[in-house]
């Protein structure tokens, strides 16, 4: 059979049922940030888009037919902002040796650091095949746009071990996620806590809406623009601190709420009538991933509650398998998120260079696999090794 590669300036260029059946097939787990609505949203809300750094283009691999067999969510970059898997040093190093490390292709979720399959195909008999006919694409497509590097983050372990063997350069990192044990209930949860770590969630929790704060879940047909105005404040004031950066537009919002409101989780904060704080969560088939807080008031112990504890409380009520919380965070150890490895793949074209970077991954592996290891042996579990 003869295949086709293509590549899409715009998701649009491949049409939704043919990207949603290769995203999310009936044999996998849905991922909400690999869907259709999620990137097309992204696209058309100008928050990832040519102007702002990240010219889409994906790739698509279809038969004679011109049925799509195979996607890749690619980007061509301008810059590194947006990743969560940090090669800045990386782009200094080789410009100061006189190269050119912009622009790049990124095979990834935009602003998403949540880990999930990147080479997407439809079920079928030759899915092995599709998946190779899409990396070899992914290669010829850097080959002639000249870029210096081919960056797959946040990748699922099986994907990485495949890009291993083809010769990319493997990177791990950590990320703290919460595991359903098979909890019935919150106090399940903190039943299997030690003494000390499940008194000091309960006084947190107590504190955390001491001030007449209610908490409320809203998701599908709830969601109203009055929800997205309230929760845009807070996004904003978070990005406006000296750490944050607001990436998405308005717009995104609306068009989530529009276009995939069943995947959406906001957890909102209410005081004196009136939102002071919340996060956004997308809900997964056996994961609830939780991606941006904010708030206007200041109230102690409100974030761990928003974005952890009620982050809990729904995965056990709907039989989720996990919380994925995001990048960054060992005070979540405390409350219940364990270490855990996110990994991604890297093609260094510069051959001096990529023996420098596949020096230093080879040792920040092994300090990631040490640190993972040393974090775990301070469970906060009863019965934990």
């Amino acid at each position: 059979m003869t295949y086709t590669l293509k590549a899409c300036g715009s998701i649009a260029e491949i049409g939704q049922v043919d990207w949603d059946a290769c995203a999310n097939p009936r044999g996998q787990p849905r991922d909400p940030f690999l869907s259709y609505a999620f990137l097309h949203a992204l696209e058309t809300s100008a928050s990832a888009c040519p102007e702002t750094g990240w010219a889409p283009y994906h790739v698509a691999l279809t038969e004679e037919s011109g049925g799509v067999l195979g996607v890749v969510p690619m980007y061509l970059k301008s810059h590194s902002q947006g990743e969560y898997v940090f090669d800045h040093n990386w782009a200094d190093a080789l410009e100061r040796a006189g190269g050119r490390y912009y622009p790049k292709l990124q095979v990834c979720v935009p602003f998403t650091p949540a880990t999930g399959r990147r080479i997407l195909v439809r079920e079928g008999p030759d899915d092995d095949e599709y998946g190779k006919y899409l990396v070899g694409g992914v290669m010829k497509m850097a080959e002639n746009l000249d870029v210096s590097s081919v960056h797959f983050t946040f990748i699922d372990r099986a994907g990485w071990e495949e890009l291993g063997e083809l010769g990319f350069l493997q990177r791990t990192h950590k990320q703290f996620h919460w595991q359903n044990r098979g909890y019935g209930s919150f106090d399940d949860f903190l039943a299997a806590l030690s003494s000390k770590k499940r008194k000091n969630i309960r006084r947190e929790r107590r504190e955390a809406v001491s001030n007449d704060i209610e908490i409320e879940w809203v998701t599908g047909d709830a969601l109203t623009e009055a929800h997205w105005d309230a929760f845009y404040r807070f996004y904003m004031d978070t990005g406006s601190r000296k750490w944050g950066r607001p990436y998405l537009t308005r717009q995104f919002f609306s068009d989530i709420g529009r276009t995939m409101s069943q995947d959406v989780l906001l957890i909102m904060a209410r005081r004196d009538g009136r939102y002071i704080a919340g996060a956004i969560n997308f809900i997964g088939s056996e994961c609830l991933f939780g991606r941006n807080w904010g708030c206007i008031e200041d109230h102690a112990f409100l974030h761990f509650e928003v974005c952890y504890y009620q982050a809990i409380e729904f995965a056990i009520a709907h039989g989720l398998s996990r919380v994925e919380a995001g990048a960054q965070g060992p005070h979540k150890l405390a409350r219940g998120y364990l270490p855990t490895h996110t990994y991604s793949a890297h093609w260094i074209v510069n051959q001096s260079f990529r023996d420098a970077v596949d020096h230093f991954l080879k040792e920040e592996r092994r300090y990631v696999d040490e640190e993972i290891d040393y974090i775990g042996d301070h469970s906060p579990f009863r019965n934990d090794p």
